[in-house]
Order: structure tokens, then C-alpha cells, then sequence
């Protein structure tokens, strides 16, 4: 769900880009100053201009299609940990089964809520934010919280104590060798996509690839406007600035879908998504006060 407001407009485009802007305005000008009013006519051939134009926008697309690929990749992974939470709620809910069915729902629902707990978690660490300051995580970890503090990796941490559990449950016999499995297999599934978020995360692409196409729609922004300033004069601003600017916006582009996690206005809707999780995970607990899914806001931004 979007607005124009987050849709954007040409003006806000070229304001986001000031800097970029004058520099090809600076551009254009010396080009226009130095065949018009000095009149040194100065003029570079246009096919080997054309060939650089062309070597920039595929350099530049591949690194905005590298971006893009790990921002679909980083919801590809969420996708999977809902589903994963859905299934990881219902087997614990549904497999922990014993003699003392009181001690079997205390457990189930602490697996659930601790779950939860994970979720709210992972989304604080993509964001690099305090979990112990997190209203959330705080209230769904409960009297365990304190043994958080100090963990290098809590939700690694979170999974070992629900496995912990789970051994625990199936020492009493209120957990089978087979439902035992396929509620570890859960927690490794789990393991992987915290783990493919955490690669994203860390590993972000190589500075080179930037540095590159910065470096070379720069200095394009000055050579292009002595190919066609003869015969736009005045309008070789312009040309320049619509021409380059695309080829900054293509590399911007690549920049701000880089890092799928962060706080950015086009970045995953993390909060969103962990709010979708833990609502359906207490329905699944039979709970009814649940708190509401987030909605994007007054701008159509949905974090």
C-alpha cells in the first residue's frame, strides 16, 4: 500500500540528489561558458561517449539488480519464517502430550510466548536496536529475560533453551522420538533463516562496485556536455542533468536496497511483520486481546 507521498515526485527526486545535481549543472555550465562565451569550441565526438554511457548503465544496473536480488532474497526469508512460526506453534501446542496435561500446556505456551520473544528478537538485531529496550521482547521473554543479558547471540540463545525443552518433554515422555524430530527439524529451519538474514546483514556488497559507479557518472558529467553543446547551447544543463541523474538515481537505487533490514522508508517492514507473527501466534494460543497489525502510516510507510 502506497500514497503519492511516498511515490515521490521529479522534485523530490532531483532534491534527494542536490549534490548530484549541481555537479551536473556545474557540468553543463562550464561546457556552455566555454564553447559560447569564450567561444573555444570545444567539442568531443559522441560515439566513444556513447560507449562509456552505455558500459556505465549496465555497470550500474548490475549493482542495482545485485541489490535487489538481497532485498527480495532478506523477504523471501521472512516469508519463510512466518510460516515456519505458524507450524513451529501448532506442533508445540499439538505434540507435547502426557499424563499432566496442566505441566504440558505450561510448556507448550512458554515455547510459544518464548517464540514470539525470537521473532521480535531477530528484527531488532537485523536493525542493530536494543532488545532490552523493546517493549515486546521485553514482555514476551518474562522471567527469563535476565538470562539474556550477556549472550553473544540471543536468538541462538532463544533456540537452545527451546530445545532444552523439547529434551525435556521427551525425558518425561510427553514428547515421542518422531514428533521429537520434526519439532528440531522446525528449530533448524529456523537456525537457517536467521542465519541466511544474518548473512545479508553482514555481508554487505563490496564498496568497490560503488565507489566505481560513483567515480564514473562523475566524471561522465563533465565530458558529456562537450559532445552536444554546439547544438543545444543553453539546454546542454538540462540535457545533462536529465541524463546523468538517471544513471545516479539507477546507482542510489542499488545503494538503499542494499541492506534489506534497515530503518530506511523502502526497507523490509520487519515490525510489520513480527507484529503478523505474534498476533497469529496467541490466536493460535486461543488468545482474543491481541494487539492489532500495523498499518502503513500517514505517508503510506509500513516498517
Amino acid at each position: 500500500m502506497m500514497t503519492n507521498q511516498t511515490r515521490g515526485s521529479a522534485i523530490n527526486l532531483l532534491f534527494w540528489q542536490w549534490r548530484n545535481v549541481l555537479l551536473f549543472t556545474a557540468g553543463g555550465l562550464v561546457a556552455v561558458l566555454l564553447h559560447d562565451v569564450f567561444e573555444m569550441g570545444w567539442k568531443l565526438p559522441t560515439t566513444p561517449l556513447t560507449i562509456v554511457g552505455a558500459a556505465i548503465g549496465i555497470f550500474v544496473s548490475f549493482r542495482t539488480n545485485s541489490a535487489y536480488d538481497r532485498w527480495w532474497e532478506g523477504r523471501k526469508l521472512w516469508g519463510r519464517l512466518i510460516n515456519t512460526s505458524r507450524h513451529f506453534s501448532t506442533q508445540a501446542l499439538m505434540y507435547i502430550q502426557s499424563d499432566d496435561e496442566d505441566a504440558d500446556r505450561t510448556l507448550a505456551e512458554r515455547m510459544v510466548r518464548r517464540h514470539i520473544a525470537y521473532v521480535h528478537a531477530l528484527r531488532l538485531g537485523l536493525r542493530q536496536q536494543d532488545p532490552f529496550n523493546d517493549p515486546d521482547f521485553v514482555e514476551y521473554m518474562g522471567d527469563e529475560l535476565e538470562s539474556m543479558r550477556g549472550q553473544s547471540n540471543i536468538n541462538h540463545a532463544l533456540l537452545h533453551l527451546q530445545t532444552r525443552d523439547m529434551r525435556k518433554a521427551a525425558d518425561r515422555d510427553a514428547l515421542n522420538e518422531l514428533r521429537f524430530q520434526s519439532l528440531d527439524a522446525s528449530v533448524a529451519k529456523l537456525l537457517d533463516i536467521q542465519g541466511g538474514c544474518e548473512r545479508i546483514k553482514g555481508t554487505p556488497l563490496p564498496r568497490g562496485y560503488a565507489f566505481i559507479a560513483e567515480t564514473l557518472i562523475r566524471y561522465y558529467g563533465f565530458l558529456l556536455p562537450f559532445a552536444f553543446v554546439e547544438s543545444l547551447g543553453w539546454l546542454t544543463i538540462p540535457a545533462n542533468i536529465m541524463v546523468c541523474i538517471s544513471f545516479a538515481l539507477i546507482s542510489e537505487a542499488g545503494r538503499v536496497l542494499e541492506d534489506p533490514f534497515n530503518m530506511f522508508w523502502n526497507a523490509l517492514p520487519l515490525a510489520a511483520l513480527s507484529r503478523k507473527i505474534e498476533v497469529n501466534l496467541l490466536h493460535a494460543l486461543g488468545e482474543s486481546d491481541v494487539p492489532d497489525m500495523l498499518q502503513p502510516d500517514d505517508k503510506g510507510i509500513l516498517m
